[in-house]
């Protein structure tokens, strides 16, 4: 913990001074305009889009800039990433047990965007399960426990992250709902900013040990050239904007209301950025991320070492 924080805290220190002198600034003010001046007959508002983008193309000078980058907002099924790297580090804490189901679970989980494979990865993450009612002090107890990715999170400085809800299709029951009503009012909840963090730490290894983090890139690996007719498909979120031979990772996620990405990009000319875009009541409209994912590889494409 102390090396993941220490690591962390230095990751910072060298953002705070490249940002200032940086070009992501500007190019995520142009990928939010440019947006929302295209979609603007489709009463896209400027409070229905968040952005963070984070150049990681020199390790030792990251930069980063955001647009409503701190604002919690309901994840969808992004928050799955939270959960695959919490399920790492208990892996390598060894408080789970490295078994063929859990493995199962986790690659159905990101794969699939699985709700329930995610329950039984949180079952094991916080030793609850979902079922009846309990009585007030059992349900206490229950909630503290279900409450400990957030917590954990919340310990490595984290912040707008709430991850102490399982996914739900049609909207939860017994105890799971008591629990809404007791405790949590809102749902689960992520910002970019803290998105994009954890993101970084997977590329570069700093959640958890390298082998780790590339077990993670493994199930988080996109085609962005694979033949689909699914326009769901995690692939083509923002993947189709990409220049031949890049490569992506990404997490995305919709809903109703919401369409999520969260990606890690590595273009053919040898740039690496993480992208997370979220936005609100307008998830019909799928080609707004593409939009963003557009004007955003361009300019990395250009922006200058």
């Amino acid at each position: 913990m102390k090396r993941i924080i220490g690591l962390w805290v230095l990751w910072c220190a060298g953002l705070a001074v490249s940002a200032r002198a940086g070009d992501l600034q500007p190019l995520v003010d142009r990928a939010v305009q440019s947006t929302l001046e295209r979609f603007q007959a489709q009463g896209l508002k400027s409070d229905q889009l968040a952005i963070t983008l984070v150049d990681l193309s020199a390790a030792e000078r990251p930069q980063q800039a955001s647009y409503r980058g701190e604002v919690s907002i309901y994840p969808a099924s992004v928050i799955k990433l939270f959960y695959l790297a919490a399920a790492h580090r208990w892996l390598e804490d060894g408080k789970l047990t490295d078994t063929s189901e859990l493995r199962r679970a986790m690659r159905d989980m990101i794969v699939d965007s699985s709700n329930d494979a995610t329950h039984y990865v949180i079952d094991l993450l916080s030793g609850t399960t979902s079922g009846p009612e309990l009585p007030e002090a059992e349900l206490k107890t229950w909630f503290e426990k279900r409450a400990v990715v957030t917590r954990y999170f919340a310990g490595l400085g984290y912040r707008g992250v709430n991850a102490s809800k399982k996914p739900w299709g049609d909207g939860p029951y017994g105890r799971e709902s008591q629990a809404i009503r007791a405790y949590e009012p809102k749902r689960n909840m992520l910002t970019t900013e803290a998105t994009a963090r954890l993101w970084v730490d997977i590329a570069t290894g700093l959640s958890v040990t390298p082998t780790r983090s590339s077990e993670m890139r493994a199930l988080l690996e996109r085609d962005p050239a694979a033949k689909t007719e699914d326009l769901d498909d995690q692939a083509k979120f923002t993947g189709t904007e990409l220049p031949a031979g890049a490569k992506l990772w990404s997490k995305a996620g919709w809903t109703s209301q919401t369409r999520h990405e969260s990606a890690y990009v590595e273009l053919p000319g040898g740039r690496k950025y993480v992208l997370v875009v979220f936005t609100m009541d307008h998830a019909g409209e799928r080609a707004i991320l593409r939009n963003i994912a557009a004007v955003v590889a361009a300019g990395m494409s250009k922006v200058r070492e």
